[in-house]
């Protein structure tokens, strides 16, 4: 099964309207979840809920706990980076490593100095 988190647009979602659900009941709305996974209860052609199986819901949780990991794992590389090159910045030579590389000439020849 396809974890990655898919977000439908409600125009692609399968439909019933809302007279539906009460002609056809709990169930008739239910075969067609089990059938679909989602499904679009309109109320005078305007969406109002979408009613998911819950192996929908679980899948769409999964996804949204796995985008929210990758995010997390990016935040601490971003966070481990920082805090090596505030490290840096707490070393005893730091001052003259600073004051050598202020002290030399700029001629960058279009490239970034870094240091």
């Amino acid at each position: 099964m396809d974890h990655a988190l898919r977000l439908d647009n409600l125009a692609r979602l399968p439909r019933t309207p809302a007279s539906d659900v009460k002609k056809l009941g709990w169930r008739g709305v239910m075969r067609t979840v089990g059938r679909e996974g989602t499904v679009l209860v309109t109320n005078h052609d305007q969406p109002e809920a979408v009613i998911l199986s819950t192996g929908e819901y679980q899948r769409l949780m999964q996804a949204a706990q796995g985008a929210q990991a990758q995010q997390d794992a990016a935040l601490d590389t971003l966070r481990r980076r920082f805090d090596e090159r505030l490290a840096a910045l707490a070393q005893d030579d730091a001052a003259d490593r600073l004051r050598a590389v202020l002290g030399a000439p700029a001629a960058l020849g279009g490239q970034v100095k870094a240091g």
